[in-house]
């Protein structure tokens, strides 16, 4: 008797864990915007400074457009530079050696929305890991898992904003949320790594959406 009590209250605690991680990523989705919403955004303009290290400060454009197309452009010494993006079936980055970008042939772009979107579809699983502390701020820890790649996100407890992404090789931190149009965006990212090599604050001060952007703006 005892033994099927302890199965039935592993089977009940699995289910919830599954149910409360499934409710959290709704929760955000919807104090975000809602998932109709979401799924109308087909375009965004960032535009802002990113620091990098302590001294190097950057103005900052970064382009992106369904499905995954995307580009990065920084003003140096006044003149429009593109560091990076994906225009449909090329990837281009900087190399810094050279200080030319070029073609990456194994480049992986990422999905224009966020892995929460039709995230059971992508074939993610989610799993609730409890509460924990992001600063002084509790939040509702999540694990996304989709074959060997595990990655975690953070959740403010009150808000259901997300504060913290953990992936593979890199940290990202949210925050400064505000209004755009229909939907609620970060307007402070803030990534870390191990190596510390990409390490960078972006301060975002105006998001476009859904702007219809040149044809070529994509181009390298």
């Amino acid at each position: 008797m005892k033994k099927l009590l302890l199965v039935f209250v592993l089977i009940y605690s699995q289910t919830f864990f599954a149910q409360t991680a499934k409710e959290i990523i709704e929760k955000n989705i919807e104090l975000s915007g809602g998932l109709t919403n979401w799924k109308l955004l087909n375009s965004v303009l960032l535009q802002g400074k990113v620091v990098l290290g302590i001294k190097d400060e950057y103005p900052i454009k970064i382009f992106q457009e369904r499905p995954n197309l995307t580009k990065t452009v920084l003003t140096i010494n006044n003149k429009e530079t593109a560091i990076e993006g994906y225009d449909g079936n090329k990837g281009y980055a900087m190399n810094y050696a050279t200080n030319k970008v070029q073609e990456y042939p194994n480049y992986v772009p990422e999905s224009f929305d966020n892995d929460f979107i039709d995230w059971e579809n992508k074939g993610f699983d989610a799993k609730y890991l409890g509460k924990e502390k992001v600063g002084e701020i509790y939040c509702h820890k999540v694990e996304l898992t989709k074959n060997v790649n595990k990655n975690y996100y953070y959740f403010d407890t009150k808000t259901y904003m997300l504060l913290k992404e953990i992936k593979k090789d890199e940290t990202v931190s949210y925050s400064d949320y505000k209004k755009v149009g229909n939907l609620v965006m970060p307007f402070r990212i803030e990534s870390s790594s191990a190596k510390k090599d990409g390490d960078y604050v972006m301060l975002i001060n105006k998001i476009d959406i859904n702007k219809v952007f040149p044809t070529n703006i994509f181009k390298f």
